[in-house]
């Protein structure tokens, strides 16, 4: 089989390529998947996440390693494994990142990745429900939804933030970020709308593009420093070669796209010959500067009777679920995360770091099963970790996952954010408008106070927000810890591109599919030779008295 690109991993990124690539109708493209075609249910209902979630069909449920700061906690690191990717079994969040994210992006040697220059990708992606200006686009493939707030607990959430002192913002993806305002989510009609069903769907019909699910990539082909097809295997245990005549291009995300690289000879040397690969290139960059956004959840008790819980009964279950299929409609049309937070740590600090979103019911942290009470969650987000992990090999055989560490709170200004985060919270649900609706602190507890306190619970109870980047990340050729260009091209290795979050230098301070999926939209441009659009220069706001205040 002979293409002129070849796609590994039908993902965020993935599907994206592959609608703009074959929108040529003489180019060829093979778009390879390892899951299933995205046909079930539970991936069009959006209260269905933690069903999709606790499987392994659709999910590939990475093992992660003992965390040596969370006391040798181990993780499963949830990632999609079907069409759509990680955007067919995620929260359905929608949010870019900051403009000093991509300003950093730029700064640190990644030319044509600054706010001005991403800003017509995001706008191109999405059709925005809640109208199409400046910043936002009306028109494109990826339906947003902007969420109402109809439970009290959501109203209490965003008159706290106000009554602490924090701003209101009408739109944290347009021109203030920093504040209290409406989480966006990608669903249409009550359904999620993942990469797949915005991008690749509607294109399959197209005789220039060929789909395979079922297939792991094992390696890519590499003659003479050049790519020059893939080899997968498929369901029945069959090896299958495919050559490329432009490009092989990468999109299976921070964990898959750095393991296949490192399985194809491509890595750090040491690493590589210790398990046998023969070294193609040596990069030492491959697999390393892993980030995540850790996450903290503190739970209360809710006085009156407005939380989800009695819905979670199995007869309320069944009725919301013919509900939904009848209509699209009513509980399980939701990902039920409609309110977020935005804000700054303290004084100094230039832009939001932390994350706070509510949810208007508790769960157990270890079944994801409703607390069998009224009570409501806050989940407290670290944006921008200083810690910093690494994938690497397990084995040799492509079939084995490789090691995944994130090294979480290994620095020690990320324990620190962290129990600033949490007193924060505390301050919030302190405020009048939780008056009546806020009761006791079920966890960790009013009586976890002090620095030492709160480091033990972190230390057993933080837990993993599933935004995994950074292990191929974008720098220049004189970078020694790049792994592709500006244009997601390897470093010594022709024909070979990386485009999905792996490539990100830092981590945006937000959930990472909506800049997954512009990267992708941007690289597109790149691979085809095509101009990139005109640079939006617009004003984002920025605190101007960030130095010597914290709101």
């Amino acid at each position: 089989m002979h293409f002129d690109y070849i796609i590994a991993g039908a993902g965020s990124a993935g599907c994206v390529l592959a609608n703009r690539l074959s929108s040529d109708s003489s180019i060829s493209v093979l778009l390879i998947e390892a899951g299933p075609e995205d046909k079930a249910l539970s991936l069009k209902m959006p209260a269905a996440m933690l069903t999709n979630l606790n499987g392994t069909k659709h999910n590939w449920a990475y093992p992660g390693e003992p965390e040596p700061a969370l006391n040798g906690r181990t993780f499963k690191h949830d990632r999609g494994k079907t069409l759509g990717g990680s955007s067919s079994i995620n929260g359905m969040v929608f949010i870019r990142g900051h403009e000093l994210d991509f300003e950093g992006w730029r700064q640190s040697g990644c030319q044509g990745w600054g706010y001005a220059d991403v800003l017509p990708y995001f706008k191109r992606m999405e059709r925005y429900d809640g109208g199409a200006d400046t910043f936002r686009g009306g028109d494109g493939p990826l339906q947003v939804h902007r969420p109402t707030v109809d439970n009290p607990l959501a109203e209490a959430f965003l008159k706290a933030g106000e009554q602490a002192g924090y701003p209101r913002t009408e739109d944290i993806s347009g021109y203030r970020q920093e504040g209290f305002g409406l989480f966006d989510r990608t669903t249409y009609r009550g359904e999620r709308w993942s990469s797949a069903r915005a991008y690749l769907h509607p294109v399959r019909h197209r005789p220039n593009l060929t789909v395979v699910t079922g297939a792991l990539v094992e390696r890519v082909r590499i003659e003479d420093q050049r790519a020059t097809g893939v080899v997968w295997r498929d369901a029945g245990g069959s090896s299958v070669t495919a050559t490329a005549g432009r490009e092989v291009i990468l999109s299976a995300g921070a964990v898959g796209s750095p393991h296949i690289l490192l399985l194809s000879g491509i890595g750090p040397q040491a690493q590589l010959a210790g398990m046998g690969i023969a070294v193609v290139a040596d990069l030492p960059g491959v697999g390393a500067n892993l980030s995540d956004h850790p996450d903290f959840v503190l739970k209360y008790r809710c006085l009156q009777p407005v939380s989800l819980w009695p819905r979670t009964k199995p007869l309320a279950r069944l009725a919301a679920g013919i509900q939904w299929l009848a209509t699209r409609r009513g509980i399980c049309a939701s990902n039920h995360f409609d309110v977020v937070a935005c804000v700054r740590s303290g004084p100094g600090v230039e832009y939001p770091d932390l994350q706070f979103s509510l949810s208007p019911i508790a769960v157990d942290d270890r079944t994801w099963a409703a607390l069998p009470e009224h009570a409501f969650q806050i989940h407290m987000g670290l944006m921008r970790a200083h810690s910093r992990g690494s994938i690497t090999l397990r084995s040799a055989d492509p079939a084995t996952p490789p090691r995944i560490l994130i090294n979480y709170m290994q620095d020690a200004r990320d324990l620190d954010l962290m129990r600033k985060g949490i007193r924060l919270v505390r301050e919030l649900v302190d405020q009048p408008a939780f008056a009546g609706l806020k009761g006791e602190e079920i966890f960790p507890g009013a009586q976890v106070q002090s620095d030492r306190e709160l480091d033990a619970i972190l230390a057993d109870h933080t837990t993993s927000q599933w935004h995994l980047t950074g292990t191929a990340r974008m720098g220049s050729a004189t970078d020694h810890g790049a792994v592709v260009d500006a244009e997601g091209r390897v470093h010594g290795i022709a024909g070979l591109c990386v485009a999905d979050a792996s490539i990100m230098p830092n981590v945006t301070n937000g959930n990472t599919n909506s800049p997954t999926i512009m990267i992708a939209e941007k690289l597109s441009d790149a691979i085809l030779g095509k101009p990139p659009p005109p640079r939006i220069e617009t004003e984002v706001w920025r605190d101007p008295e960030y130095a010597t205040r914290q709101r």
